[in-house]
């Protein structure tokens, strides 16, 4: 059964047709992903996603979760962003698993486009074009220093 929130089950990859979480993903971004994913392969690297798109009810609970476990809205704000701002909800943004995958698009992302964009969130990438010919921009130290999160 598809889970239409947006969670995403143990072992999915990047090339699992009919998941929401990639289906609904900017299909610019899924490109750049599965062509990243191919040629990481040959280095003996799969790209697992642990996150995509994700329905805003879902990102709904994992920030009231995260307020929980942080105990106050503004330390849960520096790992998870609110429905209205989340690039997740909006299928801009993947969570990928697997240390030897994240250090891979450390690497190797810019050429793809895919940028790291939080320090403290090794596994979170979004698409910057523009970083195929300029690199990827400047990371922040967290959401909360995102401008985009300011909503």
């Amino acid at each position: 059964m598809l889970d239409e929130t947006g969670r995403v089950g143990d072992g999915v990859t990047v090339f699992d047709d009919g998941i929401p979480a990639l289906t609904n993903l900017d299909p610019v971004l899924l490109e750049a992903l599965r062509q990243a994913a191919t040629d990481a392969a040959s280095d003996g690297v799969v790209f697992v996603l642990n996150s995509g798109w994700r329905s805003p009810e879902y990102q709904d609970q994992l920030l009231r979760e995260a307020i929980s476990e942080y105990g106050s809205l503004d330390e849960a704000a520096r790992w998870v962003a609110t429905a209205a701002t989340s690039p997740h909800v909006s299928g801009d943004a993947v969570d990928i698993g697997h240390v030897d995958a994240t250090a891979w698009l450390s690497e190797h992302g810019a050429e793809y486009g895919l940028c790291q964009i939080y320090d403290n969130e090794p596994w979170h990438y979004e698409l910057r074009p523009e970083a195929i010919e300029h690199g990827c921009p400047a990371t922040y130290a967290d959401p909360t220093q995102d401008p985009r999160m300011q909503q």
